[in-house]
């Protein structure tokens, strides 16, 4: 991260990844599982169904998902996410390309169209 001066206040820049600011040890998957989350939650609120009826139509427990939407996803796999986005009605589309040159090794991010 790095630092600048804001109207006189010294602020240090975040990377864009709270989870890797924060110094967690898996920052880029709980990134990713975190904007899956965010995406989850936003096609259930869109939907106008309980988190009962969610719930179910995800084929996991009313109080697993309630957790889910509170951010608590440790022990929740990426893929697990993905396949309830597909309950919800949503492809799932997995593109491997090579990273550009500059940056040497690859990133893994998601793109919500």
């Amino acid at each position: 991260m790095s630092k600048r001066k804001v109207q006189g206040v010294e602020v240090e820049l975040g990377t864009g990844n709270v989870y890797a600011d924060l110094s967690y040890a898996d920052a880029d998957a709980m990134l990713i599982k975190a904007q899956l989350v965010a995406k989850i939650a936003e096609i259930i609120k869109r939907k106008g169904i309980t988190q009962t009826q969610a719930a179910a139509l995800l084929e996991i427990p009313q109080p697993k998902l309630s957790n889910l939407l509170r951010g608590r996803f440790r022990g929740v796999s990426e893929r697990r996410l993905m396949d309830c986005l597909t309950k919800l009605g949503r492809d799932v589309q997995i593109v491997v390309k090579a990273a550009p040159r500059s940056r040497g090794s690859g990133r893994l991010s998601i793109v919500f169209s």
